[in-house]
Protein backbone atom coordinates (compact mmCIF):
# COMPACT_ATOMS: atom_id res chain seq x y z
CA UNK A 1 0.00 0.00 0.00
CA UNK A 2 2.79 2.42 0.92
CA UNK A 3 4.56 1.59 -2.35
CA UNK A 4 1.39 2.37 -4.36
CA UNK A 5 0.97 5.67 -2.54
CA UNK A 6 4.60 6.51 -3.29
CA UNK A 7 4.07 5.77 -7.03
CA UNK A 8 0.85 7.82 -7.02
CA UNK A 9 2.66 10.85 -5.55
CA UNK A 10 5.51 10.51 -8.06
CA UNK A 11 3.05 10.36 -10.96
CA UNK A 12 1.07 13.32 -9.61
CA UNK A 13 4.21 15.43 -9.24
CA UNK A 14 5.31 14.47 -12.78
CA UNK A 15 1.93 15.55 -14.17
CA UNK A 16 2.11 18.89 -12.37
CA UNK A 17 5.65 19.51 -13.60
CA UNK A 18 4.66 18.64 -17.17
CA UNK A 19 1.83 21.21 -17.04
CA UNK A 20 4.20 23.87 -15.66
CA UNK A 21 6.72 23.07 -18.41
CA UNK A 22 4.07 23.40 -21.11
CA UNK A 23 2.85 26.75 -19.77
CA UNK A 24 6.19 28.32 -18.90
CA UNK A 25 7.28 29.40 -22.41
CA UNK A 26 4.17 31.54 -22.85
CA UNK A 27 5.31 33.68 -19.90
CA UNK A 28 9.04 33.59 -20.45
CA UNK A 29 9.94 33.34 -24.12
CA UNK A 30 10.90 36.40 -26.16
CA UNK A 31 9.19 39.03 -24.02
CA UNK A 32 9.49 41.99 -26.32
CA UNK A 33 10.55 45.52 -25.42
CA UNK A 34 8.88 46.47 -28.68
CA UNK A 35 5.44 46.18 -27.06
CA UNK A 36 4.95 49.06 -24.62
CA UNK A 37 1.96 48.99 -22.31
CA UNK A 38 0.82 49.54 -18.75
CA UNK A 39 2.57 46.57 -17.14
CA UNK A 40 0.16 46.45 -14.20
CA UNK A 41 -3.03 46.21 -16.22
CA UNK A 42 -6.37 47.66 -17.24
CA UNK A 43 -9.93 48.22 -16.04
CA UNK A 44 -12.66 46.05 -17.61
CA UNK A 45 -14.63 49.21 -18.42
CA UNK A 46 -11.61 51.29 -19.47
CA UNK A 47 -9.53 51.82 -22.59
CA UNK A 48 -6.79 49.27 -23.32
CA UNK A 49 -3.93 50.39 -25.51
CA UNK A 50 -0.45 49.09 -26.22
CA UNK A 51 2.15 50.72 -28.45
CA UNK A 52 4.22 48.67 -30.89
CA UNK A 53 7.56 50.14 -31.93
CA UNK A 54 8.73 49.93 -35.53
CA UNK A 55 6.90 49.18 -38.77
CA UNK A 56 7.49 45.43 -39.09
CA UNK A 57 4.04 44.29 -37.95
CA UNK A 58 0.51 45.13 -39.08
CA UNK A 59 -1.54 42.72 -36.91
CA UNK A 60 -1.64 41.62 -33.30
CA UNK A 61 -3.45 39.09 -31.17
CA UNK A 62 -4.34 38.95 -27.50
CA UNK A 63 -3.90 35.57 -25.83
CA UNK A 64 -5.14 34.11 -22.58
CA UNK A 65 -1.94 33.96 -20.53
CA UNK A 66 -2.77 30.55 -19.03
CA UNK A 67 -4.08 28.60 -21.99
CA UNK A 68 -2.52 30.48 -24.89
CA UNK A 69 -5.96 30.67 -26.53
CA UNK A 70 -6.51 33.62 -28.87
CA UNK A 71 -9.21 35.90 -27.44
CA UNK A 72 -8.82 38.86 -29.80
CA UNK A 73 -7.35 39.62 -33.21
CA UNK A 74 -6.72 43.19 -34.26
CA UNK A 75 -5.03 45.48 -36.77
CA UNK A 76 -2.39 47.94 -35.59
CA UNK A 77 -3.37 51.57 -36.03
CA UNK A 78 -1.70 54.11 -38.32
CA UNK A 79 1.99 54.87 -37.91
CA UNK A 80 3.00 57.73 -35.65
CA UNK A 81 6.44 59.33 -35.60
CA UNK A 82 8.17 60.51 -32.42
CA UNK A 83 9.01 64.19 -32.45
CA UNK A 84 11.97 63.38 -30.19
CA UNK A 85 13.66 60.40 -31.86
CA UNK A 86 11.97 60.12 -35.26
CA UNK A 87 11.12 56.50 -34.45
CA UNK A 88 7.87 54.98 -35.67
CA UNK A 89 5.17 53.47 -33.44
CA UNK A 90 1.73 51.96 -34.03
CA UNK A 91 -1.12 51.59 -31.50
CA UNK A 92 -2.76 48.28 -30.64
CA UNK A 93 -6.28 48.88 -29.28
CA UNK A 94 -7.95 45.99 -27.47
CA UNK A 95 -10.51 47.97 -25.47
CA UNK A 96 -13.26 45.51 -26.40
CA UNK A 97 -11.83 42.84 -24.08
CA UNK A 98 -13.75 43.25 -20.84
CA UNK A 99 -13.44 39.83 -19.23
CA UNK A 100 -11.15 39.86 -16.15
CA UNK A 101 -8.08 37.69 -16.47
CA UNK A 102 -4.40 37.55 -17.38
CA UNK A 103 -3.46 38.17 -20.98
CA UNK A 104 -0.51 38.50 -23.35
CA UNK A 105 -0.18 40.49 -26.57
CA UNK A 106 1.48 38.62 -29.44
CA UNK A 107 2.90 39.99 -32.67
CA UNK A 108 4.09 36.57 -33.83
CA UNK A 109 4.63 33.07 -32.47
CA UNK A 110 7.76 34.24 -30.68
CA UNK A 111 7.27 37.98 -30.06
CA UNK A 112 5.01 38.53 -27.07
CA UNK A 113 4.49 40.98 -24.23
CA UNK A 114 4.83 40.02 -20.60
CA UNK A 115 1.50 39.06 -18.98
CA UNK A 116 -0.83 41.81 -17.74
CA UNK A 117 -4.18 41.81 -15.95
CA UNK A 118 -7.63 43.07 -16.68
CA UNK A 119 -9.54 43.43 -13.42
CA UNK A 120 -11.45 45.79 -11.19
CA UNK A 121 -9.40 47.98 -8.85
CA UNK A 122 -6.36 47.19 -10.97
CA UNK A 123 -4.40 50.21 -9.69
CA UNK A 124 -5.32 50.02 -6.01
CA UNK A 125 -2.09 48.19 -5.17
CA UNK A 126 -0.18 50.90 -7.05
CA UNK A 127 -1.83 53.66 -5.02
CA UNK A 128 -1.29 51.80 -1.74
CA UNK A 129 2.37 51.16 -2.51
CA UNK A 130 3.03 54.75 -3.58
CA UNK A 131 1.57 56.00 -0.29
CA UNK A 132 3.46 53.33 1.69
CA UNK A 133 6.60 54.71 0.04
CA UNK A 134 6.36 57.64 2.45
CA UNK A 135 6.46 55.28 5.42
CA UNK A 136 9.80 53.93 4.20
CA UNK A 137 11.06 57.54 4.03
CA UNK A 138 10.29 58.28 7.70
CA UNK A 139 13.15 59.76 9.69
CA UNK A 140 13.93 59.37 13.40
CA UNK A 141 12.02 56.13 13.89
CA UNK A 142 12.59 52.40 13.70
CA UNK A 143 10.81 50.55 10.90
CA UNK A 144 9.98 47.08 12.29
CA UNK A 145 9.53 44.02 10.09
CA UNK A 146 5.81 43.88 10.91
CA UNK A 147 5.32 47.01 8.79
CA UNK A 148 8.45 47.26 6.66
CA UNK A 149 8.99 43.61 5.75
CA UNK A 150 12.50 42.87 4.55
CA UNK A 151 13.20 46.64 4.44
CA UNK A 152 12.99 46.86 8.26
CA UNK A 153 15.70 49.10 9.73
CA UNK A 154 16.80 50.78 12.95
CA UNK A 155 16.01 54.41 13.65
CA UNK A 156 18.40 57.04 12.37
CA UNK A 157 18.71 60.82 12.46
CA UNK A 158 16.90 61.39 15.78
CA UNK A 159 17.04 65.18 15.16
CA UNK A 160 16.48 65.96 18.83
CA UNK A 161 19.72 68.00 18.96
CA UNK A 162 19.63 70.22 15.89
CA UNK A 163 21.88 73.28 15.77
CA UNK A 164 20.94 76.80 14.74
CA UNK A 165 23.13 77.66 11.76
CA UNK A 166 24.60 81.19 11.86
CA UNK A 167 22.31 82.09 8.93
CA UNK A 168 19.32 81.30 11.14
CA UNK A 169 20.24 83.23 14.29
CA UNK A 170 17.44 85.20 15.93
CA UNK A 171 16.66 86.64 19.34
CA UNK A 172 16.71 83.83 21.90
CA UNK A 173 18.24 81.39 19.38
CA UNK A 174 21.96 82.17 18.99
CA UNK A 175 24.42 80.27 16.81
CA UNK A 176 24.62 76.56 17.75
CA UNK A 177 21.55 76.86 19.99
CA UNK A 178 19.94 73.41 20.16
CA UNK A 179 16.38 72.73 19.06
CA UNK A 180 14.44 69.49 18.57
CA UNK A 181 12.73 68.71 15.25
CA UNK A 182 12.39 64.92 14.92
CA UNK A 183 10.30 62.98 12.46
CA UNK A 184 9.31 63.97 8.97
CA UNK A 185 10.30 62.31 5.71
CA UNK A 186 13.68 62.04 4.10
CA UNK A 187 13.29 64.26 1.09
CA UNK A 188 14.64 62.11 -1.72
CA UNK A 189 17.63 59.85 -2.23
CA UNK A 190 19.33 61.82 0.55
CA UNK A 191 18.60 62.08 4.28
CA UNK A 192 17.79 65.78 4.65
CA UNK A 193 14.41 67.43 5.22
CA UNK A 194 13.29 70.51 3.29
CA UNK A 195 10.29 72.74 4.02
CA UNK A 196 9.85 73.95 0.42
CA UNK A 197 9.68 70.46 -1.03
CA UNK A 198 7.49 69.28 1.85
CA UNK A 199 5.17 72.12 0.90
CA UNK A 200 4.05 70.88 -2.52
CA UNK A 201 4.18 67.28 -1.28
CA UNK A 202 1.86 67.91 1.64
CA UNK A 203 -0.42 70.14 -0.41
CA UNK A 204 -0.85 67.40 -3.01
CA UNK A 205 -1.61 64.68 -0.45
CA UNK A 206 -3.98 66.86 1.57
CA UNK A 207 -5.78 67.84 -1.64
CA UNK A 208 -6.18 64.19 -2.53
CA UNK A 209 -7.95 63.62 0.77
CA UNK A 210 -10.18 66.68 0.32
CA UNK A 211 -11.13 65.59 -3.18
CA UNK A 212 -11.83 61.92 -2.35
CA UNK A 213 -12.43 61.59 1.42
CA UNK A 214 -14.75 58.59 1.17
CA UNK A 215 -12.25 56.60 -0.85
CA UNK A 216 -9.75 56.69 2.01
CA UNK A 217 -12.09 55.35 4.67
CA UNK A 218 -10.95 51.80 3.80
CA UNK A 219 -7.51 52.38 2.34
CA UNK A 220 -5.06 50.41 4.46
CA UNK A 221 -1.29 50.57 3.93
CA UNK A 222 -0.16 48.56 6.97
CA UNK A 223 1.57 51.33 8.91
CA UNK A 224 1.75 51.51 12.72
CA UNK A 225 -1.20 53.92 12.81
CA UNK A 226 -3.50 51.77 10.64
CA UNK A 227 -6.93 51.05 12.14
CA UNK A 228 -6.81 54.06 14.49
CA UNK A 229 -10.00 55.60 13.01
CA UNK A 230 -7.94 58.15 11.06
CA UNK A 231 -7.36 57.39 7.35
CA UNK A 232 -3.86 56.07 6.65
CA UNK A 233 -3.34 58.87 4.13
CA UNK A 234 -3.79 61.43 6.91
CA UNK A 235 -1.77 59.40 9.42
CA UNK A 236 1.16 59.52 7.02
CA UNK A 237 0.70 63.24 6.44
CA UNK A 238 0.66 63.87 10.20
CA UNK A 239 4.10 62.29 10.57
CA UNK A 240 5.56 65.02 8.39
CA UNK A 241 3.22 67.72 9.67
CA UNK A 242 4.53 67.47 13.25
CA UNK A 243 8.09 67.89 11.97
CA UNK A 244 7.05 70.96 9.99
CA UNK A 245 5.50 72.52 13.08
CA UNK A 246 8.86 72.17 14.84
CA UNK A 247 10.51 74.14 12.02
CA UNK A 248 8.70 77.35 12.94
CA UNK A 249 10.45 79.78 15.27
CA UNK A 250 7.87 80.15 18.08
CA UNK A 251 9.14 83.64 18.89
CA UNK A 252 8.36 85.31 15.57
CA UNK A 253 6.55 82.79 13.31
CA UNK A 254 9.25 82.55 10.64
CA UNK A 255 10.07 79.12 9.25
CA UNK A 256 13.52 77.61 8.66
CA UNK A 257 14.33 76.59 5.11
CA UNK A 258 15.59 73.07 5.84
CA UNK A 259 17.04 70.69 8.40
CA UNK A 260 20.24 69.32 6.96
CA UNK A 261 23.78 68.06 7.22
CA UNK A 262 26.32 70.53 5.88
CA UNK A 263 27.12 67.89 3.23
CA UNK A 264 25.21 64.86 1.99
CA UNK A 265 25.64 61.63 3.93
CA UNK A 266 27.47 58.88 2.07
CA UNK A 267 25.75 55.73 0.82
CA UNK A 268 25.09 54.50 4.36
CA UNK A 269 22.06 53.50 6.38
CA UNK A 270 20.42 56.16 8.58
CA UNK A 271 21.58 54.64 11.88
CA UNK A 272 25.20 54.89 10.68
CA UNK A 273 24.90 58.63 10.00
CA UNK A 274 26.26 60.80 12.81
CA UNK A 275 27.09 64.19 11.27
CA UNK A 276 25.79 67.37 12.99
CA UNK A 277 22.48 68.64 11.66
CA UNK A 278 21.44 72.30 11.27
CA UNK A 279 18.42 74.42 10.52
CA UNK A 280 19.21 77.25 8.14
CA UNK A 281 17.83 80.66 7.28
CA UNK A 282 14.18 81.58 7.74
CA UNK A 283 12.76 82.99 4.51
CA UNK A 284 9.60 84.10 2.76
CA UNK A 285 9.10 81.17 0.38
CA UNK A 286 9.56 78.47 3.03
CA UNK A 287 7.27 80.35 5.41
CA UNK A 288 4.49 80.76 2.83
CA UNK A 289 4.69 77.07 1.86
CA UNK A 290 4.38 76.30 5.56
CA UNK A 291 1.40 78.67 5.90
CA UNK A 292 -0.43 77.00 3.02
CA UNK A 293 0.11 73.51 4.42
CA UNK A 294 -0.91 74.47 7.95
CA UNK A 295 -4.04 76.28 6.78
CA UNK A 296 -5.12 73.29 4.69
CA UNK A 297 -4.26 70.80 7.44
CA UNK A 298 -6.13 72.86 10.01
CA UNK A 299 -9.21 72.82 7.80
CA UNK A 300 -9.09 69.06 7.33
CA UNK A 301 -8.32 68.09 10.93
CA UNK A 302 -11.29 70.03 12.29
CA UNK A 303 -13.24 66.88 11.44
CA UNK A 304 -10.92 64.73 13.59
CA UNK A 305 -10.95 66.76 16.79
CA UNK A 306 -12.00 63.76 18.90
CA UNK A 307 -9.14 61.64 17.59
CA UNK A 308 -6.56 64.42 17.31
CA UNK A 309 -7.47 67.00 19.94
CA UNK A 310 -5.89 70.39 19.39
CA UNK A 311 -4.10 69.54 16.14
CA UNK A 312 -6.38 71.63 13.96
CA UNK A 313 -6.06 74.66 16.23
CA UNK A 314 -2.28 74.28 16.42
CA UNK A 315 -2.04 74.23 12.64
CA UNK A 316 -4.25 77.28 12.19
CA UNK A 317 -2.42 79.27 14.88
CA UNK A 318 0.90 78.39 13.22
CA UNK A 319 -0.49 79.43 9.82
CA UNK A 320 -1.55 82.86 11.11
CA UNK A 321 1.83 83.43 12.79
CA UNK A 322 3.63 82.43 9.60
CA UNK A 323 1.44 84.71 7.49
CA UNK A 324 2.19 87.64 9.77
CA UNK A 325 5.95 86.95 9.54
CA UNK A 326 5.78 86.78 5.75
CA UNK A 327 3.86 90.06 5.60
CA UNK A 328 6.65 91.70 7.60
CA UNK A 329 9.38 89.95 5.58
CA UNK A 330 8.03 89.69 2.01
CA UNK A 331 11.37 89.57 0.18
CA UNK A 332 13.69 87.27 2.12
CA UNK A 333 14.98 84.57 -0.26
CA UNK A 334 17.23 81.60 0.28
CA UNK A 335 20.48 81.93 -1.67
CA UNK A 336 22.85 79.16 -0.65
CA UNK A 337 25.91 80.64 -2.34
CA UNK A 338 25.45 83.96 -0.56
CA UNK A 339 24.94 82.21 2.77
CA UNK A 340 28.09 80.14 2.28
CA UNK A 341 30.08 83.27 1.47
CA UNK A 342 29.09 84.75 4.85
CA UNK A 343 28.79 81.83 7.25
CA UNK A 344 30.36 78.55 8.27
CA UNK A 345 29.88 75.70 7.95
CA UNK A 346 29.09 75.77 4.23
CA UNK A 347 25.81 74.07 3.34
CA UNK A 348 25.97 72.17 0.05
CA UNK A 349 22.88 69.97 0.17
CA UNK A 350 19.77 70.59 -1.98
CA UNK A 351 19.26 74.34 -2.23
CA UNK A 352 15.59 74.63 -3.24
CA UNK A 353 16.28 78.31 -3.83
CA UNK A 354 13.53 80.45 -5.33
CA UNK A 355 13.90 84.09 -6.38
CA UNK A 356 10.22 84.95 -6.41
CA UNK A 357 7.26 84.36 -4.09
CA UNK A 358 4.27 85.45 -6.19
CA UNK A 359 3.06 81.88 -6.62
CA UNK A 360 3.54 81.07 -2.92
CA UNK A 361 1.44 84.11 -2.02
CA UNK A 362 -1.34 82.79 -4.30
CA UNK A 363 -1.27 79.37 -2.68
CA UNK A 364 -0.97 80.60 0.91
CA UNK A 365 -3.68 83.25 0.46
CA UNK A 366 -6.05 80.72 -1.13
CA UNK A 367 -5.60 78.25 1.72
CA UNK A 368 -6.00 80.92 4.39
CA UNK A 369 -9.17 82.15 2.71
CA UNK A 370 -10.52 78.61 2.36
CA UNK A 371 -9.84 77.82 6.02
CA UNK A 372 -11.05 81.07 7.56
CA UNK A 373 -13.62 82.36 5.08
CA UNK A 374 -11.93 85.78 5.30
CA UNK A 375 -11.61 87.24 1.82
CA UNK A 376 -9.10 89.80 3.14
CA UNK A 377 -6.41 87.18 2.65
CA UNK A 378 -6.94 87.41 -1.11
CA UNK A 379 -6.73 91.21 -1.23
CA UNK A 380 -3.60 92.49 -2.89
CA UNK A 381 -2.71 89.02 -4.23
CA UNK A 382 -2.49 88.79 -8.01
CA UNK A 383 -3.96 85.40 -8.96
CA UNK A 384 -2.30 85.65 -12.41
CA UNK A 385 -5.27 84.08 -14.19
CA UNK A 386 -4.58 86.12 -17.32
CA UNK A 387 -1.48 84.05 -18.12
CA UNK A 388 -1.32 80.30 -18.88
CA UNK A 389 -1.40 78.20 -15.72
CA UNK A 390 2.03 76.70 -14.95
CA UNK A 391 2.22 73.05 -13.97
CA UNK A 392 2.89 72.58 -10.23
CA UNK A 393 6.51 72.10 -9.22
CA UNK A 394 8.28 72.76 -5.92
CA UNK A 395 9.07 76.31 -7.05
CA UNK A 396 5.77 77.02 -8.85
CA UNK A 397 2.76 76.28 -6.67
CA UNK A 398 0.03 78.68 -7.82
CA UNK A 399 -2.02 75.82 -9.34
CA UNK A 400 -2.41 74.36 -5.84
CA UNK A 401 -4.12 77.62 -4.89
CA UNK A 402 -6.37 77.39 -7.95
CA UNK A 403 -7.42 73.84 -7.08
CA UNK A 404 -8.32 74.94 -3.55
CA UNK A 405 -10.30 77.98 -4.70
CA UNK A 406 -12.43 75.76 -6.93
CA UNK A 407 -12.74 72.97 -4.36
CA UNK A 408 -14.11 75.33 -1.71
CA UNK A 409 -15.92 77.87 -3.92
CA UNK A 410 -19.42 76.51 -3.40
CA UNK A 411 -19.21 76.29 0.38
CA UNK A 412 -17.68 79.74 0.70
CA UNK A 413 -19.89 81.28 -2.02
CA UNK A 414 -16.74 82.69 -3.58
CA UNK A 415 -17.35 85.54 -6.00
CA UNK A 416 -17.60 84.63 -9.67
CA UNK A 417 -15.01 87.30 -10.41
CA UNK A 418 -12.49 85.10 -8.60
CA UNK A 419 -13.71 81.63 -9.51
CA UNK A 420 -14.55 82.01 -13.21
CA UNK A 421 -11.07 83.06 -14.38
CA UNK A 422 -9.52 80.25 -12.31
CA UNK A 423 -11.88 77.72 -13.86
CA UNK A 424 -11.04 78.98 -17.35
CA UNK A 425 -7.32 78.86 -16.61
CA UNK A 426 -7.38 75.21 -15.51
CA UNK A 427 -9.63 74.16 -18.42
CA UNK A 428 -7.46 75.98 -20.95
CA UNK A 429 -4.38 74.23 -19.55
CA UNK A 430 -6.00 70.82 -19.99
CA UNK A 431 -7.32 71.62 -23.46
CA UNK A 432 -3.81 72.55 -24.55
CA UNK A 433 -2.57 69.20 -23.26
CA UNK A 434 -5.22 67.36 -25.28
CA UNK A 435 -4.36 69.01 -28.60
CA UNK A 436 -3.17 66.47 -31.18
CA UNK A 437 -3.23 63.63 -28.65
CA UNK A 438 -4.08 61.21 -31.46
CA UNK A 439 -0.76 62.04 -33.16
CA UNK A 440 1.45 61.36 -30.12
CA UNK A 441 3.71 58.29 -30.43
CA UNK A 442 2.58 56.79 -27.08
CA UNK A 443 -0.90 58.32 -27.12
CA UNK A 444 -0.20 60.31 -23.98
CA UNK A 445 -0.30 64.04 -23.31
CA UNK A 446 2.99 63.46 -21.51
CA UNK A 447 5.93 64.10 -23.80
CA UNK A 448 4.18 66.21 -26.41
CA UNK A 449 6.83 68.85 -25.74
CA UNK A 450 10.51 68.18 -25.06
CA UNK A 451 10.27 70.43 -21.98
CA UNK A 452 8.11 67.72 -20.35
CA UNK A 453 11.34 65.76 -19.91
CA UNK A 454 12.71 67.98 -17.18
CA UNK A 455 14.43 66.72 -14.03
CA UNK A 456 11.74 64.60 -12.39
CA UNK A 457 9.78 64.14 -15.61
CA UNK A 458 7.70 61.39 -14.01
CA UNK A 459 6.18 64.03 -11.75
CA UNK A 460 5.39 66.12 -14.83
CA UNK A 461 3.29 63.22 -16.11
CA UNK A 462 1.59 62.77 -12.74
CA UNK A 463 0.88 66.48 -12.26
CA UNK A 464 -0.50 66.77 -15.79
CA UNK A 465 -2.83 63.95 -14.78
CA UNK A 466 -3.97 65.86 -11.70
CA UNK A 467 -4.74 68.95 -13.79
CA UNK A 468 -6.77 66.80 -16.18
CA UNK A 469 -8.68 65.25 -13.28
CA UNK A 470 -9.49 68.69 -11.90
CA UNK A 471 -10.85 69.62 -15.31
CA UNK A 472 -12.88 66.40 -15.38
CA UNK A 473 -14.43 67.39 -12.03
CA UNK A 474 -15.34 70.79 -13.51
CA UNK A 475 -16.74 69.60 -16.83
CA UNK A 476 -17.72 65.92 -16.29
CA UNK A 477 -16.23 65.32 -19.75
CA UNK A 478 -14.72 61.84 -19.75
CA UNK A 479 -12.01 62.75 -22.25
CA UNK A 480 -10.06 64.46 -19.45
CA UNK A 481 -10.34 61.41 -17.19
CA UNK A 482 -9.13 59.08 -19.94
CA UNK A 483 -6.21 61.37 -20.77
CA UNK A 484 -5.20 61.29 -17.10
CA UNK A 485 -5.41 57.50 -17.21
CA UNK A 486 -3.15 57.63 -20.27
CA UNK A 487 -0.48 59.36 -18.20
CA UNK A 488 -0.76 56.65 -15.55
CA UNK A 489 -0.28 54.13 -18.38
CA UNK A 490 2.84 56.09 -19.32
CA UNK A 491 4.27 55.87 -15.81
CA UNK A 492 3.58 52.15 -15.60
CA UNK A 493 5.24 51.23 -18.88
CA UNK A 494 3.70 52.77 -21.99
CA UNK A 495 6.69 54.93 -22.71
CA UNK A 496 9.82 55.04 -24.84
CA UNK A 497 12.09 53.55 -22.14
CA UNK A 498 9.83 50.49 -21.63
CA UNK A 499 10.32 50.81 -17.83
CA UNK A 500 7.59 50.83 -15.22
CA UNK A 501 8.79 53.78 -13.14
CA UNK A 502 7.29 52.77 -9.77
CA UNK A 503 9.64 50.49 -7.85
CA UNK A 504 8.25 47.03 -7.11
CA UNK A 505 5.92 47.01 -10.12
CA UNK A 506 5.98 45.92 -13.73
CA UNK A 507 7.67 43.30 -15.85
CA UNK A 508 10.55 45.70 -16.56
CA UNK A 509 11.27 47.09 -13.11
CA UNK A 510 13.43 49.93 -11.87
CA UNK A 511 15.96 48.07 -9.72
CA UNK A 512 18.74 50.58 -9.01
CA UNK A 513 17.31 53.98 -8.00
CA UNK A 514 19.60 56.70 -6.64
CA UNK A 515 18.32 56.20 -3.11
CA UNK A 516 20.59 55.71 -0.13
CA UNK A 517 18.24 53.33 1.66
CA UNK A 518 17.97 51.06 -1.39
CA UNK A 519 21.72 51.17 -2.06
CA UNK A 520 22.98 50.64 1.49
CA UNK A 521 20.56 48.04 2.86
CA UNK A 522 22.12 45.03 1.11
CA UNK A 523 18.75 43.93 -0.30
CA UNK A 524 18.54 43.24 -4.03
CA UNK A 525 15.08 44.72 -4.45
CA UNK A 526 14.81 48.49 -3.96
CA UNK A 527 12.42 49.96 -1.42
CA UNK A 528 9.00 49.57 -3.09
CA UNK A 529 6.46 52.22 -4.03
CA UNK A 530 8.94 54.94 -5.01
CA UNK A 531 8.61 56.84 -8.29
CA UNK A 532 11.79 57.11 -10.32
CA UNK A 533 12.49 60.56 -11.74
CA UNK A 534 12.25 59.44 -15.36
CA UNK A 535 13.86 60.58 -18.63
CA UNK A 536 16.02 63.68 -18.39
CA UNK A 537 18.08 64.65 -21.44
CA UNK A 538 20.18 66.99 -19.27
CA UNK A 539 22.01 63.91 -17.93
CA UNK A 540 23.59 66.15 -15.26
CA UNK A 541 24.95 63.16 -13.34
CA UNK A 542 27.32 62.21 -16.22
CA UNK A 543 26.56 58.50 -15.69
CA UNK A 544 28.19 56.33 -18.34
CA UNK A 545 25.25 53.95 -18.73
CA UNK A 546 22.78 56.12 -20.67
CA UNK A 547 22.06 54.50 -24.04
CA UNK A 548 20.22 57.41 -25.67
CA UNK A 549 20.20 61.20 -25.72
CA UNK A 550 16.69 61.44 -27.18
CA UNK A 551 14.52 63.32 -24.67
CA UNK A 552 11.98 60.55 -24.15
CA UNK A 553 14.61 57.78 -23.90
CA UNK A 554 17.19 59.58 -21.75
CA UNK A 555 17.00 57.28 -18.74
CA UNK A 556 19.28 54.77 -17.06
CA UNK A 557 18.41 52.34 -14.29
CA UNK A 558 21.66 53.00 -12.47
CA UNK A 559 22.11 54.25 -8.91
CA UNK A 560 24.68 56.78 -10.13
CA UNK A 561 21.90 58.53 -12.02
CA UNK A 562 20.50 61.18 -9.71
CA UNK A 563 19.38 63.06 -12.84
CA UNK A 564 17.05 60.33 -14.17
CA UNK A 565 16.69 57.68 -11.45
CA UNK A 566 16.49 59.39 -8.07
CA UNK A 567 13.27 59.36 -6.05
CA UNK A 568 11.69 62.33 -4.25
CA UNK A 569 8.67 62.95 -2.06
CA UNK A 570 7.35 65.68 -4.38
CA UNK A 571 7.32 63.13 -7.22
CA UNK A 572 5.69 60.40 -5.16
CA UNK A 573 2.84 62.60 -3.97
CA UNK A 574 1.30 63.22 -7.41
CA UNK A 575 1.76 59.51 -8.17
CA UNK A 576 -0.34 58.74 -5.10
CA UNK A 577 -2.92 61.30 -6.17
CA UNK A 578 -3.13 60.16 -9.80
CA UNK A 579 -3.38 56.43 -9.09
CA UNK A 580 -5.80 56.75 -6.14
CA UNK A 581 -8.03 59.32 -7.84
CA UNK A 582 -8.29 57.21 -11.00
CA UNK A 583 -9.18 54.21 -8.83
CA UNK A 584 -11.91 56.24 -7.15
CA UNK A 585 -13.29 57.57 -10.45
CA UNK A 586 -12.95 54.57 -12.77
CA UNK A 587 -14.67 52.19 -10.37
CA UNK A 588 -17.77 54.34 -9.89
Amino acid sequence: MMFKMFLFRICTISMILSVVQVQKPLFAQHTSDGIRLNQVGFYPNGPKLAIVSGDKYTDFTVLNASSGKVVFKGKLGPQRTSQHSGKVTRPADFTSIIKPGKYVIALSETVKSAPFEIKKNVHKSVAQAALKGFYYQRASIELPEKYAGKWARPAGHPDTRVLIHPSAVSEGRPENFVISAPGGWYDAGDYNKYIVNSGITMGTLLSLYEDFPLYFENFNTNIPESNNSVPDLLDEVIYNLRWMLAMQDPADGGVYHKLTNPRFDGMIMPDAADKPRYVVQKNTVATLDFVAVMAQAGRIFRNFENKLPGLSDSCLVAAVKGWEWAKKNPDVYYNQNEINAKFDPDIVTGAYGDRGAADEWIWAASEMYASTGKSDYLKGVDLKTGAPMPLPTWNMVQALGYYTLLRTAENLKTEAAIVDPVRKSITAFSDELLKELEKQPYHTVMGKNAKDYAWGSSSVAANQGIALLNTFKLTKDRKYLLAALGNLDYLLGRNATTYCFLTGFGSKKVMHPHHRLSIADGIADPVPGLLSGGPNPGQQDKCATYTSKFADESFTDDDCSYASNEIAINWNAPMVYLSAAIEALMEK
